[in-house]
């Protein structure tokens, strides 16, 4: 039975907007194949990891109190360093978010007089906060007597290699941070090859900087990760990517043995590190690991069609539908403030969670402008379920990520258009 034809039956859509949608899926299967490649390789990578390990019933079993000797706990943290490039890894549901498990590497690594340098110009804007380039806050790097510079994209947006070659050459930081998403910004995401190439650059500035990705969004996306082209840490989400959509929570540190457990010590405390550490709800965490390509593929192709089909809709887009894929995340520019409002209440109404919740903007810690964020998901906050945000700021950008399935992603993205269409900010164009 064909979809397109009985959607308007469950759903209030014009027939137009369907019709836009399947000449935007037609449009995208050599981009979408391409994406289901990368998929192919990374199951059998994700297949081989779990059997290398040995991966058992019992690893499944919750711990409690201090969590010593949890096999469970340890073996999926040898799991995660063998699929992400490092020799430990530090995986646990005590790590709150991205930010979370980028502050514990920054705070555990970075000394008083020390230089955190940025490679990817100013970082996203919780992140800019923790360092401590906006108003006071409590806690962050700066109040430490720890400094901060960064190397300004150039041009393109892109890292600029000369400058950064310099700027490493010249201030010998400790520690060099590569973002590989774009946060709120408009610059390109990062993929393996460009990241090999600036951790090469600050290498041969400096050996003895370590190399921070923020590898966010990017995990499974291509068919190596950063620790495996040389990056010293590698830090990301448990409700991103490599959760699968299942991980309730957590974080993750992957890299050199000698700097996770610097960071395992912050976590926890100087002389327990990594042994301790109570853990439930195991098998989540392994199963969600074990379904990320798949689940990583269905959020990228609906990245692909929303960028086809915003594209037909007269709405610039980056990436563009057939360019390839470093990262989950689709931004679509909708250069009026309603216009984002209404992308983001109508993309909530195709949500099975929460659907008739009506998202609003509002100023969130961290944030220097107001943001409106829509998702109605299973975990709070989950990014790899499929949700948009944007700030309320020009160009009025949104960005797409997520959706564990997609033909549910084409449901929200015909919602989000046709409360564009019933708001009189989006009209059908005739031939």
């Amino acid at each position: 039975m064909d979809w397109h034809k009985n959607i308007t039956r469950f759903f209030p859509i014009a027939p137009w907007l369907v019709e836009k949608l399947e000449a935007a899926e037609n449009d995208s299967r050599e981009a979408i194949a391409a994406v289901n490649a990368v998929s192919a390789y990374n199951h059998l990578k994700v297949l081989q990891a779990f059997q290398r390990q040995g991966i058992n019933e019992y690893h499944f079993q919750d711990s409690t109190g201090y969590g010593y000797g949890d096999l469970g706990r340890s073996t999926l943290e040898r799991l995660f360093a063998s699929l992400f490039g490092g020799n430990a890894a530090l995986v646990r549901p005590q790590i709150v978010s991205g930010t979370h498990a980028l502050t514990l590497a920054l705070s555990a690594l970075l000394r008083p007089g020390d230089t955190l340098l940025s490679a990817c110009g100013r970082p996203y804007d919780t992140l800019a906060t923790v360092i401590g380039l906006g108003p006071r806050v409590a806690g962050s790097l700066r109040e430490w007597g720890i400094k901060y510079a960064e190397v300004a994209l150039d041009t393109q947006g892109r890292p600029d290699l000369a400058k950064l070659a310099e700027a490493v050459d010249g201030m010998r930081p400790r520690m060099c941070l590569i973002q590989r998403s774009r946060g709120y910004s408009l610059r390109p995401s990062l993929g393996i090859q460009e990241l090999a190439r600036i951790i090469s650059i600050i290498k041969e500035a400096n050996r003895e900087t370590v190399c921070l990705v923020d590898n966010c969004y990017g995990e499974l996306v291509e068919e190596q990760e950063p620790g495996e082209i040389g990056a010293d840490l590698v830090v990301g989400s448990l409700i991103k990517n490599p959760g699968g959509g299942l991980a309730p929570g957590g974080g993750y540190i992957v890299g050199r043995e000698d700097l996770v457990e610097e960071v395992a010590a912050r976590l926890t405390a100087p002389g327990l590190g990594g042994e301790l550490g109570a853990f439930t709800e195991k098998r989540l965490y392994y199963q969600g690991l074990y379904l990320a390509p798949l689940v990583v593929r269905e959020a990228l192709t609906g990245a692909i069609v929303a960028a086809a089909f915003f594209q037909g809709l007269g709405f610039d887009v980056d990436p563009l539908p057939g360019e390839r894929r470093r990262d989950i995340v689709q931004c679509i520019i909708l250069r009026q403030r309603e216009t984002l409002l209404a992308f983001c209440q109508g993309l909530q109404k195709g949500c099975p969670v929460e659907a008739t919740t009506v998202p609003e903007p509002a100023l969130l810690p961290g944030y220097e402008d107001q943001v409106i964020m829509a998702g109605g998901t299973f975990i709070q906050g989950s990014s790899i379920e499929l949700s948009a945000d944007g700030p309320l700021r020009p160009p009025y950008a949104v960005f797409l990520q997520g959706g564990q399935a997609y033909p549910y992603t084409r449901v929200a993205l015909l919602m989000a258009a046709q409360e564009m269409v019933n708001r009189g900010l989006l009209q059908e164009k005739r031939r």
